[in-house]
Parts: structure tokens; sequence; C-alpha cells
């Protein structure tokens, strides 16, 4: 796990300069080790240059050292993640005549492009971003494993008319540090922003820059020309007979590979279904010895660290149970905050998980996320039918008519107080029947953290045209795409898996992770396993929805039913009670200043508005729709980025 940064096309001093700051703004995602390297005889023309920050994982030696060099082929690569099967291609090539200097899952990266070349993509299984110089044809594959575990920011800059350079790096902040990329904010971002919580791909918040998306790779050229190709998409649903089967081993197998690890590892142990399985399966393979970690509360209501403490004992782990005050997250939050590399309302509780695993000694930690998406675990599996139907059967109405009605409705059901309309599932009652049931947009709608109305509002009562249900056009076209003719359950996980993990969970895990240099693994969303459970049949992988009946079949089956037979609870913060409490008077002189408001976009009276409701205990104003608010504005103005 790494941070990666560099630059291909016109490459002169000014640029070489902005790279050795972006690398050092990535301190934190490597303090092990750092490096350079360039195509370049001299510091200008065209070519590439490769910076890199270590967090040394497998093969500790100097031999991990990077950018590492192929001296066969003079291919030379940066590399952020891990490759799980990494052994079994090396033995593989070591077949086909290759020998190797070191231990690492780098140099097995470099081999297998000059043995496969880009088609090695699709043999390799773990979660990467990396950037390899192509010597021969001097050109740069920039890839990104099929979830986007690993993120990689691409920015195109014209240092003259004839001149195009293509700087990319695992931060957006890195890309910000360079001095010579613009902080100007991306007014379509924004509004993919009020709506989401966070920035929906391939855009992000600051104008020109992009996500490469999951499951593509990029060859550049050194003129700055660049060609994207997709090698992996989400797997369509086709049951087998020996699909139960395939998952089995597929999930062991999985967690196995997950485990590997030079440097000391543990779990992050929250007492439910998905961190439960991915312990017992750990424990199986590795037996005692496994550390678990879990964070408590204060505030009872929040705090599951008993389940966590009763699952540690039941199988025989090393526990550790951390506990956050409100004091100490008020102390910690600037921190917390500053971790965070674009906006998001969700990213504060893995900084916090994180920080107390890495402050134990530890490097490496499995995470349980990728559960509830895969087996039926939220709501949404049930809630989403039954809104497709009812939207669908309504579509003979006008739409106005019919939204009208619903949010008359919805505010009935939702008991609406004060001048701010509930901002919950019964309060976008009028939006989700306006749909027809078109399942994309009932997702995005269900999700959405304000009703179409008030998300409005907050933008000064304009939505860009290019944006659709909080989405890019083209994207939700591509969601759309994917999502066409398949069985309506697999269709809400495909969802799940592309935006609410893809956009939001991977994206704020990596950055408030490696802030703190830990390396966060996620054995659910290996692909073959997901793969492998696209061949389960529905009832047998969803049904009960929010039981995830499979996944503790798999993985659970030896331990007490009663340990996991209780109401779901989700990991989170006591931010409600916080908000109200320690950190009032910072959010009321961030609410009122209306000139950092209209910086971003957003309309100040609104803002306030919003605001004065959560304070006064409105009915359906959420902490997390204030704090999306809160932490758009800090973030603008610590990175210094405006319209």
């Amino acid at each position: 796990m790494c941070g990666i940064a560099g630059a291909i096309g016109w490459i002169d001093a000014q640029v070489e300069g902005a790279l050795r700051r972006m690398n050092d703004a990535q301190r934190n995602r490597g303090p092990d080790d750092e490096g350079a390297w360039t195509s370049l005889a001299e510091m200008q023309g065209q070519g590439a240059s490769f910076h890199f920050r270590r967090l040394a994982i497998i093969d500790l030696s100097p031999e991990g050292h990077q950018p590492m060099v192929d001296p066969g082929t003079g291919n030379v690569v940066v590399f952020n993640g891990e490759l799980y099967n990494y052994k079994t291609l090396r033995r593989e090539l070591q077949g086909e005549g290759f020998q190797f200097r070191s231990q690492s899952d780098t140099e097995v990266l470099l081999k297998a492009y000059a043995h496969w070349g880009i088609e090695a993509l699709g043999r390799l299984r773990g979660m990467f971003a990396f950037a390899l110089w192509d010597h021969r044809r001097r050109c740069t594959l920039l890839a990104r494993d099929r979830l986007g575990i690993k993120p990689l920011y691409l920015c195109s800059l014209k240092p003259s008319a004839n001149a195009t350079t293509v700087l990319f790096a695992s931060e957006l902040r890195s890309l910000l540090a360079s001095g010579i990329v613009e902080r100007r904010l991306n007014p379509d971002s924004i509004a993919s922003y009020v709506w989401n919580g966070f920035v929906v791909g391939p855009e992000t918040i600051v104008k020109g820059i992009e996500l490469l998306a999951p499951g593509s790779a990029a060859i550049v050229q050194t003129n700055g020309s660049c060609e994207i190709r997709r090698y992996w998409s989400q797997p369509r649903y086709k049951p087998t007979p020996d699909g139960l089967e395939r998952m089995t081993e597929a999930l062991e197998t999985s967690v196995q590979q997950h485990l590997v690890s030079d440097v000391p590892l543990g779990v992050f142990l929250s007492g439910g279904i998905d961190s439960s399985a991915i312990t017992a399966l750990a424990v199986k393979t590795a037996g005692a010895g496994v550390r678990t970690f879990n964070l408590s509360f204060d505030e009872a209501e929040y705090d599951e660290s008993a389940y966590a403490r009763a699952v540690a004992t039941a199988l025989g782990t090393e526990h550790t149970e951390v506990r956050l005050t409100q004091a100490q997250f008020k102390s910690h939050l600037d921190a917390a905050l500053s971790s965070i590399d674009q906006p998001t309302f969700d990213a504060i509780n893995s900084y916090f998980v994180s920080r107390a695993v890495r402050e134990a000694g530890m490097t490496v930690a499995l995470a349980g996320t990728g559960g509830d998406e895969l087996f039926g675990g939220y709501r949404s599996f049930s809630e989403l039918p039954r809104a497709q139907r009812a939207s669908r059967a309504l579509a003979f109405l006008p739409k106005s008519l019919v939204g009208r009605l619903g949010r008359l409705v919805g505010q009935l059901k939702a008991g609406a107080t004060g001048d701010v309309a509930p901002q919950t599932r019964w309060g976008k009652l009028g939006d989700v029947l306006e749909t027809q049931g078109d399942l994309v947009a009932l997702y995005q709608t269900s999700y959405a953290l304000f009703t179409k109305e008030f998300a409005a509002e907050l933008l000064g009562g304009t939505t860009p045209e290019s944006m659709a249900h909080g989405l890019p056009r083209s994207r939700a076209a591509a969601l759309r795409e994917l999502v066409e003719g398949e069985e309506i359950l697999h269709s809400i996980s495909i969802l799940e898996l592309e935006n609410f993990i893809g956009e939001r969970l991977l994206r704020d895990t990596d950055a408030a992770s490696m802030a703190v240099s830990l390396e966060v693994r996620v054995p659910l969303l290996d692909h073959e396993l997901i793969e492998a459970i696209a061949t389960v049949e529905t009832k047998r992988r969803f049904y009960p929805i929010e039981g995830k009946t499979l996944l503790r079949e798999a993985a659970l089956s030896h331990l007490p039913p009663e340990l996991f037979d209780r109401p779901k609870q989700g990991f989170g913060l006591p931010m409600a009670v916080w908000c109200r409490q320690a950190l009032r008077g910072e959010m009321d002189a961030t609410f009122a200043d209306s000139a950092r408001c209209q910086a971003v976009g957003l309309d100040a009276k609104t803002v306030a508005r919003l605001w004065s409701a959560f304070k006064s205990g409105a009915q359906g104003i959420y902490w997390s729709r204030v704090w999306a608010i809160f932490v758009l504005l800090r973030w603008c103005r610590t990175h210094a980025v405006a319209l």
C-alpha cells in the first residue's frame, strides 16, 4: 500500500518540481521509503516521470523499492495496492522462464506485463492502482482494480499550445499540492455532492480533475492523448447448480489470500455479521493469534462493543476495545477532517477506527465491507421493489400531480414540523413516485440526502442540466445499461456496489486509513467472489432480506445464533449528539458565514434554515444532512477551492 504520483507528456523543471510537492503531500501513504524515476535523458521534453511513497507490506527489503525497473524490458512501474494471487502468478511466470530478484508482488506485475501485455490485467486478483511505463512503445498504462478499492486521479494540463502534461496521483489533494492545478470547484460536482453527500465519478469536486473508473485502464501517449479501456464489469445474474459451492470456496480463498502479510495484521470487528464472518474465516485459516479491534462509545445506543466482545470470546481472538469519548472526538476532529481527500459526510468513523488499530501496532487491517451489498443486508432490497411497483402503478397520471400528492402524503406520514420539510424516505415520497419505476432514479432518490425541491433551494434554485438524480447523465445511462433486464435484487446489489461502495465507502476508507499509514483490505469485495455470488440462486442468496443467512451459513454456522439474532445496527459515531454538543460552536460559526456559502455555490439563507431546523429537533432532519454541508464548507476553506 503506497502513494503514487507522476506525469506523462511534456515534462520540464516546473513539472518535476510539482511532482516533488505531490509526492511530499502523500507522505502518510508511505512513510517507509520514497523514490523517483524519469524516462528523460535531460530535464525537458516528452516522456514520463514517476514518484513513489512506500508503506512496506510484502517483501520489506530494499528489493521492493519503487519505482521498480525491469532490467529485461526497461519497463518501469509505480504500484499502489496488493496482488493477492502474486505467488500463483510468480510460479506460472517462472515456468515460462522468467527470473525474479525480489519476493514482491510489484515485480510479479512487471513480469506479467512483459509476458501478457495489457491482457495481464485480467489475471490480477487484488486491489491496485498503478502506472507502468512501456519502454518500447513509449507510453504509460494506468490501471485501477475492478471494484475501485484503490483510487487514481488524473488531470490534463496545457503548459503551452503545443504541449500536454497528464498528471496522476493517489489523492486529489496531491494534485492540488502540485501548485500547477487550478483550485476551482466544479459546479456539477457541487450538485452531485448536495444530492449524495459525496461526488459521483468520474468527475471530482475540483474542475479538471477526474477519477479513472474502476475496472478500467488508460493508455497515455507522450503527446498527452489518452485511450480508456474497460476490462471488467459487474457480472450478470447466472444461477448454476454449483453456485453455492463456488461461492463458499471463493469466500474462503479470498480471506486466506487477504491474510498474507509481512507486517502485523488485525481485523475490524464490530460484532455484526460481516466483520464476524471475516474474523471467523481468518481464525479458521490462521488459528490462534488473530487480533481484533472494536471502537466503543459512552453513548449506549451507539455502542456495539458488547457484541464484538462476545464474538471475539467465541472465536478466541486477541481482542482490543478502544473507547472514543466525545472529548477525544473533539480533540482529534481536525486530524479526522484533514484526512478527507474529497468532501464526504461519511469518512471520519473510518478515520477513528483506523487510528486506533494503527496505534495498537497494526499495519494491515481486514474489514467486512461489502456484506450488506452482496447479500441483501439493507432495507433497499425490500423497499425499492415495493417503490418500483407503486410508482409504476401510478405512471398513467401526470408526473406533477403524482409528485404533489406524494409530497403531501409523505409530509403527513413523516410528521412535518418547522419550515424545513422532513428530508427522509417519507419526505421523498413525491420524488419516488415521479420516477415511474426507473430503478436507477429510484435508487438515487432513496439515498438522496434531500428532497429534489430542497436540494434545488440549497443550490440557489437551479440544478445543472447535465445532472440527473444526482448523477452525471452519462453515468446514469451507464448504470441503466448495467441493470437492464437483470433480476431486481441482483440489480440493487449492482447499484449498491457501483455507487455506495465504489463512489463513497471505498474512497472514504482509503483516504481515512492511509492518513494514519494503515492498509485496509476488504475480502468480501474480491472480484472472483463477486462473480461466484452472481451464480447463486436469488432466494438462496438474499432471503430473508436483511438476514444475510447465506453468509452466516458459510462462515458462522459453528457459533451460537443468538450472537447475531438482533436488529441491524450499522457502525457509526454518535454524531447527532456530538453535533448538538461538542461541535455546536464551530458549526454555528460555519453556517453563519454567508460569504463562505456563496463561494461554494450554496444559498446561505437555506443553509441557515437547515441548521436551525436541526438544532430545534425538527422532524426528519438527520445529522447527516447538516454534517454534509459542514464538511463541504470546511474542506473548501481548508484547500482554498471555490467557484
